[in-house]
């Protein structure tokens, strides 16, 4: 049988499945309140390191592809009022943290971070610094929009101490563009990455995707050479997902021009192997990285990790979301602002944390995210590694890999202490295995 009968019939090219930066999913979330929220808070250890994500919900342009919670704005009036709640949401949760906790990571996403002005870009910046000062060793990176950054811009986020930029490409092909309402030429990225790199920024990340419309092999080839010509230091290589379901603004994407499944595995295998023959060593699923990359290191050792970001070498238990949609992750569980920046500002406003959704991590679902994370990082579970870090028994870890062998036996190798995946695309799909919180099978978008 070959590898491509074999993908499809473990149904990789026709499935759908959750990309599981988190476990349960945030759907799978349930009502929460402040409560809970500042309790966590005051559970982290003293002089702990944690990590700090700062939504910015905003927008100038709506892409039709994108999923993310986002509002359009041809004005900077929301920006003020906006920003000024996440200045009081920074220091309610400063309140509630102990003493000496430090700032390992931090990250600015939306929407559109530098859609703000740079006055306000070094506002922020400055008020978070007031609570949890940046470190020689701590990482700041944000994602940033070519189209929208100026000299000021660049120079606030600089002197802020920015360290990464994140720009999405998703490809350079201008009919390809069009159809997905994202005009961004590959001049105004190539500025924008020299102008960061200029300025201080030592790392840049770009982003693809692959399964858009209109898209070939030799658009997608194009822009894989154009991305590796700015020379990045990671790569993401996304999937579309195309969810209109959910994210109303993509049925305004050709749906009839959308590659299929088998297609879109043509697309992502040529991709994967251009960058391998460019130098990029491949971390995870979906992240290229040149050696001595810090998410390399991390695949190499056993110590990648999935986050609302996606792969991630950060190590920090605590993950404290700020701004409207915003998740934080804790040891205990999840927890999440309200969406709209409405019920945000309402929450903020009337001097409360903004937590609205949530979910209390049982045994089960801490096991779970465990083996799930093993298998979408290092495409192996390890028997007695994963019961020591849930707490969980070696027979119950046991019993639930030789399930997942049994169910996967041509793709997988079954040791006495490891379960082992040889088909790393179908990792996503034996996630979904592993998943005790199933959803219907068209919520998400397709596992390739």
């Amino acid at each position: 049988m070959t590898q491509h009968e074999t993908l499809r019939r473990y149904g990789l090219f026709t499935s759908r499945a959750p990309r599981y930066t988190s476990y349960p999913t945030a759907p799978h979330f349930g009502e929460m309140g402040p409560n809970q929220m500042a309790g966590w808070l005051e559970q982290v250890p003293e002089g702990s390191r944690v990590s700090l994500y700062i939504h910015i919900p905003f927008c100038r342009r709506l892409c039709w592809f994108c999923a993310c919670r986002t509002q359009g704005t041809q004005t900077d009036a929301p920006l003020r009022g906006y920003l000024d709640m996440l200045k009081a949401e920074l220091a309610m949760v400063a309140s509630s943290l102990p003493a000496g906790v430090q700032l390992g990571r931090l990250h600015w996403g939306g929407g559109t971070p530098t859609i703000l002005p740079a006055a306000m870009i070094s506002e922020l910046a400055k008020e978070i610094d007031r609570y949890f000062p940046l470190s020689k060793s701590s990482e700041f990176s944000v994602e940033i929009d070519p189209t929208m950054v100026d000299v000021e811009k660049i120079a606030a986020l600089s002197d802020a101490g920015l360290t990464r930029v994140s720009i999405g490409v998703q490809d350079f092909d201008p009919h390809v563009q069009s159809a997905i309402g994202r005009i961004q030429s590959y001049e105004d990225t190539k500025r924008a990455a020299e102008a960061f790199r200029d300025a201080g920024a030592k790392n840049l990340n770009l982003d693809i995707l692959y399964g858009l419309p209109f898209q070939t092999a030799h658009s997608l080839s194009d822009t894989v050479a154009k991305a590796l010509a700015l020379s990045p230091d990671r790569l993401a290589l996304y999937g579309y997902a195309h969810v209109p379901w959910a994210a109303k603004r993509q049925v305004l994407i050709p749906e009839d021009h959308l590659p299929d499944g088998p297609t879109r595995y043509a697309l992502s295998h040529m991709a994967s192997q251009l960058f391998g023959a460019a130098g990029y060593d491949a971390v995870g699923i979906d992240h290229f990285a040149r050696p001595g990359d810090g998410l390399l290191s991390a695949s190499l050792n056993g110590t990648l990790r999935r986050n609302f970001q996606g792969y991630t070498d950060d190590q920090a238990e605590v993950l404290i979301g700020i701004g409207a949609s915003s998740i934080s992750r804790f040891p205990g569980g999840y927890a999440q602002n309200a969406t709209g920046t409405g019920d945000y500002a309402t929450a903020i406003g009337a001097g409360k944390l903004a937590t609205k959704r949530g979910h209390i991590m049982t045994p089960d679902d801490r096991l779970r995210a465990q083996l799930i994370e093993d298998i979408m990082c290092r495409f192996a579970i390890e028997f007695c590694d994963a019961a020591n870090r849930t707490d969980t028994d070696r027979e119950t870890v046991t019993a639930i890999a030789a399930d997942l062998h049994r169910r996967y036996p041509d793709v997988t190798t079954l040791g006495a202490n490891t379960l082992s995946l040889l088909e790393p695309a179908l990792s996503r799909l034996m996630a979904l295995d592993l998943d005790t919180y199933q959803t219907p099978a068209n919520r998400h978008s397709l596992a390739i």
